[in-house]
């Protein structure tokens, strides 16, 4: 098991990174949440890891915190949850904002995520009661204007949007912001939809 990686963050496209760790570079999908928190390409990051084996592929999932892991790994345990899903409930939803929408069981919180509906949110909701432990982490990132639009794109369409509805959100914001700031207005305005 591959359980945390300390390295040079040498490539970021939404939702996948790629860390150089003495000449090997390893692919890792992140949830939106740590990829707003990476440094600049080139510098050194560190990232909890999650390994998952299947018959086909061999998954990398990394994260900015302990505890974006340890949720992450809690959704697993759901039937029905796979990686890909609780990779987008990350993005959609910070550690904290799930704490929350699980300790009020907000179901039309949840089900503004890609890809859950009412039950799969109602399952959620009721597998996670008594389950989660807190956590939380912070930082920066930015990147250069003309690639920012084009990976804020990219991030969307990973989390389950349609290209068509990821542009046309996009095109509602200032051109102007950085990735992290324009990822997270157009979910706002995308989970008001």
């Amino acid at each position: 098991m591959i359980a945390r990686l300390t390295g040079k963050l040498i490539e970021k496209q939404p939702p996948t990174v790629v860390v150089d760790v003495q000449g090997v570079g390893y692919e890792i999908d992140v949830p939106m949440s740590t990829f707003y928190n990476l440094p600049a390409t080139g510098q050194d990051v560190k990232l909890f890891t999650h390994l998952v084996v299947r018959e086909d592929a061999h998954l990398l999932f990394g994260f900015g915190t302990e505890s974006e892991r340890r949720v992450f790994r809690q959704l697993l345990k759901i039937t029905g949850i796979g990686a890909r899903m609780a990779l987008a409930v990350l993005s959609g939803l910070s550690v904290e904002e799930l704490h929350a929408t699980v300790s009020r069981q907000d179901t039309a919180r949840l089900t503004r995520v890609p890809g859950i509906g009412k039950k799969t949110a109602e399952r959620l909701l009721l597998e996670l009661k008594d389950k989660l432990v807190g956590g939380s982490g912070a930082a920066t990132s930015t990147g250069g204007p003309s690639a920012v639009g084009d990976d804020a794109l990219n991030a969307l369409v990973a989390l389950g949007y349609s290209d068509k509805e990821a542009r046309a959100t996009l095109a509602k914001l200032d051109a102007g912001l950085p990735l992290q700031d324009a990822i997270r207005q157009a979910l706002r305005l995308l989970s008001k939809v």
